[in-house]
């Protein structure tokens, strides 16, 4: 069994990971190449590219490296044609993976989608992409079955492989046996250099607010690499000994906090899973505010408010500057010890609801189950 995996973002390198193992534990002869990242690799993938490097956002960033994509398309695509693998599963990240899945259907290739993108929010009128090239989408939110199913797309509903990790982490006590005591806010600025650029001066600017209010609260800020940790201790500097910043303790960092401000995405679920009251933000131009009020088809951006179809999170996705009410937010929750309760309960009944591990499992058991079918059939023919 040949199977290429691609996933653009380190959380589908973390995914893909994880899907690696599990196919591993089911076929351990399986052969496993693609994109990806250190994790994959490391799994077992034979990366062809490490993708994960580049994790590009945005129409203008995207356009400027195209002719690069087109290049690792052009190398998958070879790769489909003469090793001819038994499937390509692609992980999120959809602009390159269109690519990836017309050139693998094109060869023959059945294409299935593990952790699909969020068609529902940004553009429905991509499903029938997904009905052109992808054999089965294999469905992370437990709405996007019926939605999928709806707009004609075979689909098959496994869970978030996010809950995998997070039902297998274990934190560094010696981590918390650092920390002072004392009211702890959680700044998480997100895993892409651009997200940090973009979103941390405004939640510095929160925090500053919050520590006029409240002198006793430390800031913990948690960076994806040491790039990133560079790029916030020079926007951070002066602010003074009660902001930290720290590379890869962001499970740690959420564990410790009061209360969190996080740029969007899929942290929002590990802030769930944690039961941790949070605020939600991402800051775009005012061109990019314009473009997706256009496309934008759902009412939340926290993965956490549309899995509760209601505001648990209050959400903050703006060009202009939010610090005040952000801030307002978050100190309501350090004051009001009822108020924070209340907020932690809900996330505990939707935790109990959604929050259930085996996602890379059951992937690997459709795929894998599905490839052995493929080979008897034709076996048999």
């Amino acid at each position: 069994m040949r199977l290429f995996i691609s996933a653009g973002e380190p959380s589908g390198d973390l995914h893909g990971s994880n899907l690696a193992k599990a196919i591993h534990q089911l076929e351990p002869s399986a052969k496993l190449l693609g994109f990806g990242g250190d994790k994959m690799s490391a799994a077992g993938v034979d990366l062809v590219y490490p993708l994960t490097q580049l994790s590009i956002m945005w129409l203008s960033r995207s356009i400027v490296n195209l002719p690069f994509f087109f290049q690792l398309a052009d190398r998958a695509e070879r790769i489909f044609i003469k090793e001819k693998p038994d499937a390509l599963v692609l992980i999120d990240y959809p602009g390159f993976h269109w690519h990836l899945a017309k050139r693998a259907k094109a060869a023959g290739v059945p294409v299935y989608y593990f952790v699909p993108p969020q068609l529902w929010a940004w553009g429905g009128w991509r499903t029938r992409k997904m009905r052109r090239t992808v054999d089965t989408v294999l469905t992370a939110l437990p709405f996007e079955e019926d939605w999928y199913r709806k707009k004609g797309v075979n689909t098959q509903y496994i869970g978030h492989p996010y809950f995998d990790e997070l039902s297998r982490q274990k934190l560094d006590p010696v981590f918390h046996a650092q920390q002072q005591p004392g009211p702890v806010v959680a700044l998480l600025p997100g895993s892409r250099n651009q997200e940090v650029s973009s979103n941390f001066a405004m939640m510095l600017a929160t925090a500053k607010k919050i520590q006029a209010a409240r002198p006793d609260v430390r800031f913990l800020v948690a960076s994806f690499n040491e790039r990133q940790a560079n790029t916030a201790r020079a926007m951070a500097e002066g602010f003074g000994e009660s902001l930290e910043i720290h590379v890869g303790r962001t499970a740690e960092i959420i564990e410790r906090a009061d209360v969190c401000l996080a740029v969007s995405g899929s942290v929002g679920l590990e802030l769930m899973f944690r039961q941790k009251p949070s605020v939600i933000l991402y800051r775009y131009s005012r061109l990019a505010r314009f473009v997706s009020k256009r496309l934008m088809t759902c009412q939340y951006i926290s993965l956490v408010n549309l899995l509760a179809n209601q505001e648990i999170y209050p959400e903050f996705l703006t060009y202009q500057d939010a610090s005040e009410p952000m801030a307002a937010k978050l100190l309501t929750w350090l004051n009001d010890p009822v108020e924070r309760a209340t907020v932690v309960a809900k996330l505990a009944i939707l935790k109990a609801q959604v929050a259930i591990p085996g996602a890379c499992e059951r992937a690997a058991e459709f795929v894998v189950s599905r490839v052995a079918s493929t080979q008897l059939a034709r076996r048999a023919a």
